[in-house]
């Protein structure tokens, strides 16, 4: 089924209301991977807001849905999400990467409400996320498990070998959503390791794969609703924009990781502003 209207517009809303978050936690922060956060806060959106089966009141609810950022330094956008649908108040984040705060450049699910798992060192996101779907599937529980990964990320061989593993075990309950926002800390992703023929790969490694515009909440709905009703491991390649919202910080490898004064905030807070320009009802 598709997406209604009211549901649509209120994704938007929010993840136009997310993205000036970001900055402003990197305002407060004094850095922070703002790049990364911008072209994976509509994944974090529709999922958190639209797809996953959790319960704010309850963090640990043993039937929940289980969301692995593997990518974690994009802690950023993720923390942000997290307040925002409830887990805690998002004035917290005021003390985001400060000392003796919750709130570092990577997440830490000891610490963060509603966090999964602790994750940051990349290729292991994946693998956690492989053996919580097996654990589903031994337990005969109903709970899905999505996982997402930085592009560059897919460097890390542990992904492929997570991926062999999921087929081999027919972890139909696992979905994996790259960013592929081809670009890393380095430069291009296909300059400094290319990772393409990258549908071809996934597939290979027994990956039901589809192809999306990852910052397309109909495209993001559809591809997750066919990988729920998948029989298979299910891979999503999410084309998305490195710095999407922020103009003068889109596609530019610098904005891996950044800083922003208040002018710099403000002037970022008005292109968002003009993104959204039309697209809300």
């Amino acid at each position: 089924m598709a997406l209604m209207a009211e549901e649509k517009n209120d994704l938007l809303r929010r993840a136009k209301g997310l993205r000036k978050d970001i900055v402003d936690i990197t305002a407060w922060s004094g850095g922070a991977h703002i790049g990364g956060s911008l072209s994976v806060i509509d994944l974090l959106t529709y999922l958190y807001f639209h797809a996953l089966n959790i319960n704010t009141q309850e963090p640990e609810w043993p039937d929940r849905d289980r969301l692995i950022l593997s990518k974690g330094h994009t802690a950023l956008a993720y923390t942000a999400v997290l307040a925002r649908r409830g887990f805690f108040d998002f004035e917290l984040l005021k003390s985001f990467n400060k000392f003796g705060s919750p709130f570092g450049m990577h997440p830490d699910g000891n610490k963060i409400t509603g966090c999964d798992a602790s994750t940051g060192s990349l290729g292991h996101g994946l693998p956690i996320a492989v053996g919580l779907a097996l654990g589903a599937k031994i337990q005969d529980a109903s709970w899905r498990v999505f996982c997402i990964v930085g592009d560059g990320e897919l460097n890390e061989g542990s992904n492929w070998e997570a991926m062999m593993a999921a087929s081999h075990h027919k972890l139909d309950n696992l979905t994996v959503i790259v960013d592929r926002n081809r670009l890393m800390i380095d430069g291009p992703t296909e300059e400094v390791m290319s990772i393409e023929p990258l549908a071809d790969k996934l597939t290979a490694f027994g990956m039901a794969v589809q192809d999306i515009d990852g910052h397309d909440f109909d495209a993001l709905h559809g591809a997750v609703e066919s990988a729920n009703a998948a029989n298979t491991p299910c891979a999503i390649i999410a084309n998305t924009v490195k710095g999407k919202g922020v103009d003068f910080m889109e596609n530019e490898v610098p904005w891996h990781y950044g800083s922003v004064d208040s002018a710099l905030r403000d002037k970022a807070h008005a292109s968002i502003d003009a993104m959204y320009e039309g697209q809300l009802q």
